[in-house]
């Protein structure tokens, strides 16, 4: 009998919550103690989890656990993990880390409720990225939703409040549609299992209720990528939010919906995505949208955490492409297919390690300067070389330099949208000449060029022992991957030749 170690790494971050929760909150030390050490520990285990994956094959779901639940509905706690779950999986584990760690110097206010929700946060997390059982990847779906609300409302900003109720009704919105599309799918079907109905195809010869079914899901799915135009409750989140939530929500809880249209939307079905993107085309269209959108509202931003907020809506906007591209391949193309899709899974990883080491610097900066008004600074690259040359790797991966993690995604989704939808791939490329410019001119050049107001920032210090420790993790992963990004290609590879297969 194998050591169950997906339902390990579920539990592990609970009980780390379970035990915050006896521990005395005057007692602030061994909670923050506590609530790392269960997240290094999480990390540990889902290093040790990917490593087997690779062992025994990324292609096919492995280290499944079937238990009986809901008997009397068929709702099982099924789990498995493959080539596309299992990089997730350590990427929220890694960013839970390293949030933490962050917090235990910056967070002083209700330090015991802020470890049990980000520690309540991440097993919601990782739960979605394992299940394989409709009822449940429901279930861990929700769970996220409450400690986020209550992490930007309790710890955000001055709008915290407004932000916060923003966040939990779109989401909330999103997940009423899926459960409505989830029991359609069952009454239909039978089933909970997201495996056999794969293979089933619900509503295969009803279209109209495929539609309601199909749409139901887009839509819980495209309000947490974001996709425009439903992405309006994420810049207020991510610029209320304290700067560990910031880099969660970005970092992983926004690859939540593209992993729901991965493993879900479009195996379940692939005539209605194809439909949509080449009859009626629009999902391409938004994808689009949400791109040049993006990009271009980024230009008109002075906030810097807002700034960055707006290129997240960018960026998952390739990965819409990407898969947009994928609906339209078959055996002919499946190349191109392939291409387009691990460009879209590649951007999920890549985005959350660039983006969430981009909010972990613009907290700091924050911390210091109490602004994040662009306008108000120019010069830090003498004044803080460290935070110049870290920032500077992450600013240009994200748009999309080679030799940087986020090129490959760009590359690899362009590469295969371009033999599938060329007119799309055309003014996409927009956009990675729109980040182009905000990121050189808002960013580099208003931060750290041109002359430093000596009378506010001559004392600005440069970044210490344990603010370089939280981001080097992330800077050097962005350079190795961008460097040699074979191994984690292949294990996304393997998995989406898979999922093709599936498909066409």
């Amino acid at each position: 009998m194998q050591f169950p170690i997906l339902s390990a790494i579920l539990v592990t971050p609970l009980l780390g919550a379970l035990l915050v929760l006896v521990i005395p909150r005057e007692d602030v030390r061994t909670i923050r103690r506590v609530g790392v050490a269960f997240a290094v520990f999480s990390l540990v285990l889902a290093t040790l989890l990917w490593i087997r994956v690779e062992q025994l094959g990324a292609g096919s779901l492995q280290l499944t656990e079937r238990y009986s639940w809901i008997p009397a509905f068929d709702i099982w706690y099924s789990v498995g993990v493959d080539g596309l779950s299992a990089p997730l999986i350590w990427l929220t584990a890694l960013l839970m880390t390293l949030a933490l760690f962050y917090s235990a110097h910056t967070v002083e206010e209700r330090v015991k409720e802020y470890y049990l929700l980000f520690l309540l946060l991440e097993t919601g997390l990782i739960g979605v990225f394992v299940a394989l059982d409709l009822v449940l990847f429901y279930v861990f779906w929700e769970i996220g939703l409450v400690p986020m609300f209550l992490i930007i409302g309790i710890w955000g900003g001055k709008r915290r409040d407004y932000a916060a109720i923003k966040f939990f009704i779109y989401t909330l919105a999103g997940s009423v549609f899926a459960l409505l599309a989830i029991l359609a799918i069952y009454f239909n079907t039978g089933t909970f299992d997201i495996v056999e109905l794969a293979r089933l195809r619900p509503f295969a010869r009803d279209l109209r209720w495929a539609n309601l079914a199909f749409w139901g899901l887009w839509l819980a799915f495209a309000i947490k990528v974001p996709i425009f135009p439903l992405h309006t409750w994420l810049p207020d989140a991510h610029t209320e939010a304290p700067t560990a939530g910031s880099v969660m929500l970005a970092g992983v809880l926004l690859k939540l919906g593209a992993y729901g249209m991965l493993r879900i939307g479009l195996p379940l079905f692939p005539q209605m995505f194809r439909y949509y993107v080449v009859d009626v085309p629009i999902l391409p269209v938004l994808a689009l949208f949400s791109i040049v959108y993006g990009a271009l509202v980024c230009l008109a931003q002075w906030d810097l955490k807002r700034l960055i907020a707006y290129s997240s809506v960018a960026h998952m906007g390739y990965f819409t492409l990407g898969l947009c591209a994928t609906a339209v391949g078959g055996t002919a193309t499946q190349a191109a297919a392939a291409s387009a899709l691990n460009g879209a899974v590649w951007q999920l990883f890549s985005h959350g390690i660039v983006t969430g080491g981009m909010f972990f610097l613009v907290g700091m900066l924050y911390e210091r300067s109490h602004t994040r008004d662009l306008r108000a600074f120019g010069g830090l690259a003498g004044q803080m070389p460290v935070y110049y040359g870290l920032m500077l790797v992450l600013a240009l991966a994200s748009l999309g330099l080679p030799g940087l993690a986020g090129f490959w995604s760009e590359f690899f989704v362009f590469r295969g949208t371009a033999q599938l939808l060329p007119l799309a791939a055309y003014i996409g490329v927009l956009g990675i000449v729109f980040t182009a410019a905000y990121i050189l001119w808002k960013v580099v050049q208003h931060l750290f060029l041109g002359s430093l107001d000596t009378t506010r920032w001559a004392h600005l210090p440069d970044l210490t022992w344990w603010e370089q420790l939280t981001v080097a993790p992330l800077v050097v992963l962005t350079v190795v991957l961008g460097l040699y990004p074979a191994p984690l290609l292949a294990t996304f590879d393997a998995a989406v030749q898979t999922l093709l297969r599936t498909l066409f």
